[in-house]
């Protein structure tokens, strides 16, 4: 069954910092998992002193932040993840290893991964280009020796200087950060279903707020447009593909979720520093999520929101207001 889905495209006017889990300013990360993006636009509607119903819900489910590679002609290919669950065929040690290093597909070669094929199996079709599988004939532009690009986004790392003493007696400590920059007209884009309302709200002061570390000094701003993307999705599958980070509402769900030998996942500790004033020394409590990418054992023929959104707002402490994490997945049936 073919499905269009609503996509918003984050064009980035400036370079980001994406802070990994431990926080290392020498690391970025090129995406954001849809609980973090979700929590920004919580706090942008807070801003806005919008209404934000008691538990969280903004009224639409969203996948995480995905690569897109967007040419000057305006041509655009999106990348979906490879799910957990791998079908690599048999091949010799050279490609094996180029097959592995794959973390992306394109969503001809999605398609076929969720109708049961193996795209590695139809290179005819497909060709890999560092971490992504991108359909023949296709890619990223030519750099200055008429080679193909093999990404879109590269790490610039520049050193700078921390001055905890205002009073400047005491050695500024240097630091290195990694700032990700993306190419022609690419960036990150998510997938949303549900009310957009207030997403089209808060997304409005997100882009001039920026997104990711050190926004007060340029970085992270973006531009936003919204499109579309189509998925094949097959009927009555037996297992589903997580396109976000994921919370399940029990045990009892988990456990049946789990209950196959073909479910495959990766767990995500989230949590962090509480960012509103005067709460800036604390840490919000913490909790694992099943990342996007898991494949879980549940009965699908189309997309479907699962999990719950819960509070991390520590017990002992004098917060105020809730701290809204959102568990709330978008899935998508597969064959496996």
């Amino acid at each position: 069954m073919k499905k269009q889905l609503k996509i918003y495209k984050l064009h980035f006017t400036s370079p980001v910092h994406l802070s990994t889990q431990r926080a290392d300013y020498g690391i970025s990360q090129t995406t954001i998992p849809s609980d973090t993006i979700y929590a920004a636009l919580t706090a942008c509607l807070a801003k806005l002193w919008e209404e934000i119903p008691d538990n969280g819900d903004l009224g639409c489910t969203i996948s995480s932040l995905f690569p897109f590679y967007q040419s000057k002609d305006g041509k655009a290919m999106y990348f979906l993840p490879q799910p957990l669950l791998s079908k690599a065929p048999e091949a010799d040690v050279k490609e094996m290893k180029k097959i592995k290093k794959v973390a992306w597909l394109e969503v001809s070669a999605f398609n076929a991964m969720l109708a049961g094929e193996n795209p590695f199996e139809k290179l005819g079709s497909f060709k890999i280009l560092g971490k992504y599988l991108i359909p023949k004939g296709k890619d990223f532009g030519k750099n200055e020796k008429n080679e193909d690009y093999t990404d879109f986004c590269h790490s610039q790392v520049s050193e700078r200087v921390s001055i905890t003493d205002r009073t400047m007696q005491s050695d500024a400590e240097p630091f290195y950060m990694d700032r990700v920059f993306f190419r022609e007209k690419s960036g990150l884009y998510f997938i949303a279903e549900g009310n957009t309302e207030l997403l089209d709200k808060a997304l409005k002061l997100l882009a001039l707020e920026g997104i990711g570390t050190d926004r007060n000094v340029g970085n992270g701003f973006f531009e936003y447009e919204p499109a579309t993307i189509e998925l094949n999705l097959p009927d009555n599958a037996n297992h589903i593909l997580a396109l976000s980070s994921f919370c399940p509402e029990s045990k009892e769900q988990l456990d049946s979720m789990l209950d196959s030998d073909k479910a495959t996942y990766e767990l995500q500790r989230r949590g962090g520093w509480i960012t509103t004033p005067p709460n800036q020394s604390l840490r919000k409590n913490v909790i694992y999520m099943l990342a996007a990418g898991s494949v879980l054992k549940h009965d699908a023929n189309e997309i479907c929101t699962l999990g719950k959104i819960v509070d991390l707002k520590p017990e002992l402490s004098d917060v105020k207001h809730p701290i809204w994490r959102c568990g709330k997945a978008l899935f998508i049936p597969i064959n496996v």
